[in-house]
Order: structure tokens, then C-alpha cells, then sequence
């Protein structure tokens, strides 16, 4: 297996990851071993901290997914972070490699989203229904390789499996998501789907945080590097 992850960003209130896909960011019913459980280790031996380390999860991404995770060191970050994501003053980019061009090259996706947790699978209606989540994100075509296109993706809200299902439901899975409709698996088991950049206002230092990861290191991610945008302060604040 990859290394479980690599810390992009760290101070004494926050440290910032790039997931590996495969690793499970908190416990389920398989007791592997999870992302939360490989940061506290990591923390453990940077700061030679004996006994339980103190980390809290602010978000999840799924198992399949790669790319940017935030955890809490201390509970004053933890209560900041939960606060600005429940405002939804964070700026999310996710990159997605889909195997169909969508119908328009940009455009904005709203869903009233059902999940069936015994099946852990989610349903997009274009309505409201009974015990719906409204699910809104925005998103790109920004390249095209081997007849596959690179999306880039803002999600407005934070829904599980929102993305993968909205897009599924404008007719482009996402490569290897045999969950919402892609007719193969990755090798892997992962799927084409990776948390980017990151934007936000530090809630204790009040500094600006702009983190991006790298994507995972096979030659599939690595040829869509050349449509990377360089991020600068005004794609944020536009």
C-alpha cells in the first residue's frame, strides 16, 4: 500500500493531509486502520507526546477518494473549523476524471439527495422528498486525455457522496465509481476523484490558508497535470 498520507500544512491548532485513496479517514466495520489513527501516530513521535494525542475530525472523504483532510490538534480548533465548515466560509476544489464529455462545459448542479445507509448508496432526485438533503455544487471541464475529461468541481454544500452522484446523475460517473454507474473498477479500487485545493481563513490566526495536494502518483493522475491552474487570491475571492 502508499503511504497512508503527506502533511501539507501544520501548526499548533491544525494539520491539513493528502489522503492516499484506500484509507479510511474514521472507523467502520472492517477495524482497518484509519486515517485519524496514522495522524495521531505521526504527531505522537514528531512531538514525543506519550499516551492518547488529542485529534479531531472536522470532515470525511470517502475510502476511494484522494487528496485534502483537516484535522483539529487542539478542541478550540476543532469547535473554529466545525464553525466555519457550518458556514460554509471553506472554498473545496476537487478534481474528477469522468469518461464522458458533460453537455455543457461549466454549470451548476442542484439535487435533493436520499441515502440508504444499510446500502450506504445515495439517490439524487430533482426534487425535494421526504428526509432529502439539498446537495448544490458548481463545476468545469478544464482538460481532455485519452478520452477521458478532468472536471473540476466546487461543491457548495457538504453531502456524503455528493459529488459522485451528482455528476452521475448528468450522465458522467466518475473513472472506477462502480457505486454510481462507471462500467469498470480502477485496479486499485480507488476512484478518480481528488480533494484539491483548499481555501479558508485561519479562525485562530485569522491568516489566509490556501493548501493543494498533489495528485496520486500514477501515470493516469499525473498525464492531467499540464491543466492545472496556478491558484492565486483572486480565484478565491472572485
Amino acid at each position: 500500500m502508499a503511504k497512508p498520507f503527506n502533511v501539507v500544512y501544520e501548526d499548533n491548532h491544525l494539520i491539513i493531509v493528502n489522503k492516499a485513496a484506500g484509507v479510511l479517514v474514521q472507523g467502520d466495520q472492517t477495524g482497518d486502520k484509519t486515517l485519524s489513527d496514522y495522524v495521531k501516530d505521526y504527531i505522537s513521535v514528531k512531538y514525543n507526546k506519550p499516551g492518547a494525542v488529542f485529534l479531531g475530525t472536522v470532515h470525511r472523504l470517502d475510502r476511494p477518494v484522494s487528496g485534502l483532510v483537516v484535522f483539529a490538534r487542539t478542541s478550540k480548533g476543532l469547535e473554529r473549523m466545525n464553525e466555519l465548515f457550518r458556514r460554509r466560509d471553506i472554498q473545496k476544489t476537487y478534481w474528477a476524471v469522468v469518461g464522458k464529455r458533460p453537455e455543457q462545459k461549466s454549470g451548476k448542479l442542484t439535487h435533493w439527495l436520499v441515502k440508504d445507509e444499510a446500502r450506504n448508496v445515495v439517490t439524487a432526485y430533482d426534487y425535494e422528498r421526504p428526509g432529502s438533503q439539498k446537495a448544490e455544487l458548481t463545476y468545469k471541464l478544464i482538460g481532455e486525455m485519452n478520452h477521458h475529461f478532468l472536471l473540476e468541481v466546487n461543491p457548495v454544500t457538504g453531502r456524503p457522496h455528493q459529488i459522485r452522484v451528482q455528476l452521475a446523475s448528468m450522465g458522467c460517473p466518475i473513472r472506477g465509481d462502480l457505486k454510481y454507474g462507471y462500467p469498470r473498477p480502477n485496479p486499485d479500487a480507488s476512484i478518480n476523484l481528488h480533494a484539491r485545493r483548499l481555501y479558508f481563513i485561519h479562525p485562530i490566526k485569522n491568516e489566509p490558508i490556501i493548501c493543494k495536494a498533489a495528485v496520486p502518483q500514477n501515470s493516469f493522475w499525473e498525464e492531467f497535470l499540464e491543466f492545472d491552474e496556478e491558484v492565486n487570491e483572486a480565484i478565491f475571492h472572485g
